[in-house]
């Protein structure tokens, strides 16, 4: 019996000490600052000098102005689930929950209306930036020394851990972690942050794309030659890290749309695995290096390369949601990566082969578009997300699509029988095969999309389908075959 009445003492006292709750990493997965500035200045980049501006004025200065010029949706900040279970378990056993934050006024305000769990919240005013020991004064005063629970994730928390009776700690940076293992407070949940996700969000996997730039190598037969093997291997970094940046530029400027989308808000950034500032880190980096590498390459290389940057950026941020555009802009860029091919071993381009990557390359670009459109219901006819298209356009696409691909076997055709593969090669009937190949390959990439069978980007489903496969390794049998011979 007097087990039973200590245990309802314990809950009762328990429940009558606040739980506070830090809000940026903590209660979310993101920064609301970080983010927050990040698209105030990619709708407005002039306005970086009146940020400047405002860091001299200091920091709450900083966070209520950027606040004050962003209108956000509360229900789109990635909330952790741990911490917000927490707060549902205890608020239904009738405790106190305080939201404690360095965010502005009316981003705190906004989060706990949205959740609907706190009794009060305090917050950064214009005049002062409440983190660590301003923080730390302010629960004090209102709840006494040791007269709430907290949990944070920072370093800056660690001020507010020594006041609070029992700190939890979730998702600590390495501050924060040191304090929880030297004082072996409660973990809620642990940082998940590694190579792979860094890896991830600058989507490796999509370098494939940039073999492309061998493409001349290839044709020119030149792949026993060291030097020029070695200055496509350079090319190949030097694109996939610019590559890479854009992404992650474009990762930024999608943040909250991302979010919207049943696969893209598992990005790491999206879904805040990778924070913000090591984004924009980890871009700096992948374009320092991509440009330290086309030093070692031909000028005319990297003014290619500036070109591509140049394009992608103008696709992710403008052109992405133009009709049609879009997909020109898509196929100018896979053939933008075959020109830079030849510009890094300095080679001439084949007006064919530029003319045949233009027809090869938007079939592709269709084929993508045409999956995200026939996803939507014909019926409805409203404008997709951020595009430019109408959800009856699908079909028409479609058609457009299957005459690339036609247009694309029509250009290799002229080029088997046009005087430069006679030059060339010493056996040019070889190559005819190559023309149903490719219409076999298109096609059949087509009919998979048609079905609802094509989840992948196209460019990289056929460097991983085995079938696509084999048909490129008959095709190179085809070309070795018809070089061998001396023209």
């Amino acid at each position: 019996m007097d087990q039973i009445v200590k245990q309802k003492s314990k809950r009762s006292a328990q429940s009558d000490v606040p739980l506070c709750v830090d809000l940026d990493g903590t209660l979310l997965q993101t920064d609301t600052l970080w983010e927050s500035l990040v698209r105030l200045l990619l709708v407005n980049p002039l306005l970086v000098f009146a940020a400047v501006v405002w860091v001299f004025r200091g920091k709450a200065t900083l966070k209520n102005e950027v606040a004050a010029r962003t209108d956000r949706d509360p229900a789109t900040w990635p909330y952790r689930p741990e911490v917000v279970d927490l707060l549902e378990k205890e608020s239904a056993k009738g405790r106190t929950i305080v939201l404690a934050t360095g965010a502005p006024e009316n981003v705190a305000k906004g989060v706990a209306e949205h959740l609907g769990l706190f009794d009060d919240v305090l917050h950064t005013t214009p005049e002062q930036n409440l983190t660590a020991d301003r923080k730390k004064q302010a629960l004090v005063e209102k709840y006494g020394e040791g007269g709430f629970d907290y949990v944070g994730d920072s370093g800056d928390d660690v001020a507010v851990f020594e006041a609070a009776r029992n700190a939890i700690v979730a998702a600590p940076d390495r501050t924060a972690h040191r304090w929880q293992l030297n004082h072996d407070c409660e973990l809620l949940v642990e940082r998940a942050f590694n190579l792979k996700v860094m890896l991830k969000a600058m989507r490796v996997h999509q370098w494939l794309k940039n073999s492309l730039l061998a493409v001349p190598l290839v044709l020119h037969h030149q792949l026993l030659n060291v030097d020029l093997v070695l200055d496509v291997i350079i090319a190949f970094f030097s694109f996939s890290f610019a590559a890479s940046f854009v992404y992650l530029l474009n990762d930024l400027a999608d943040l909250e749309n991302d979010r919207l989308h049943h696969k893209k808000r598992e990005r790491p950034l999206a879904s805040g695995r990778l924070a913000i500032p090591t984004g924009i880190r980890l871009g700096c980096l992948l374009l320092a290096t991509s440009l330290a590498l086309s030093l070692f390459l031909p000028l005319i290389y990297f003014g290619v390369l500036l070109v591509y940057i140049a394009a992608t950026t103008a696709y992710s941020f403008v052109l992405k949601r133009k009709l049609l555009v879009d997909v020109f802009t898509l196929a100018g860029l896979f053939t933008l990566r075959i020109i830079a091919g030849g510009a890094a071993i300095q080679s001439d381009l084949s007006f064919w082969l530029l003319a045949f990557s233009i027809f090869f390359f938007l079939s592709l670009a269709l084929v993508k578009r045409y999956v995200e459109l026939s996803e939507l219901s014909s019926e409805q006819g409203s404008k997709e997300l951020g595009r430019g298209y109408y959800a009856v356009d699908f079909e028409m696409i479609g058609q457009a699509g299957i005459s690339s691909a036609f247009g694309a076997a029509l250009v290799l055709a002229l080029y088997v029988n046009s005087n430069e593969v006679q030059d060339m090669y010493g056996m040019p009937l070889f190559l005819w095969p190559l023309c149903p190949l490719i219409l076999y390959m298109l096609l059949r990439i087509w009919m998979l999309a048609r079905r609802q069978q094509m989840n992948d980007d196209p460019v990289i489903f056929i460097i991983s389908d085995w079938r696509s496969q084999l048909v490129t390794a008959f095709g190179a049998v085809l070309v070795l075959l018809a070089a061998m011979y001396p023209p």
